[in-house]
């Protein structure tokens, strides 16, 4: 990751922000910026890094990790 114009990059990123269009922003009307800056920022840490597989975990979750 990291070199300019890499599509593994592209790609990752914007499956990302898909799910998170998907899950997050999409789901309901916002008051005021700070509540999807929550949402997004609660999604990102109780969901989002708990259900995907880690190459460092060797392709577990981080659940599936802690359980071993």
């Amino acid at each position: 990751m990291g070199q300019v114009d890499s599509a593994g990059d592209k790609a990752a990123m914007e499956s990302f922000f898909a799910l998170l269009q998907n899950n997050i922003l999409n789901r309901r009307r916002w008051e005021t910026r700070e509540e999807p800056r929550i949402a997004i920022a609660a999604w990102t840490e109780r969901t989002y890094h708990r259900r995907r597989r880690q190459t460092r975990l060797r392709q577990l979750t981080p659940v599936e990790f802690e359980l071993i």
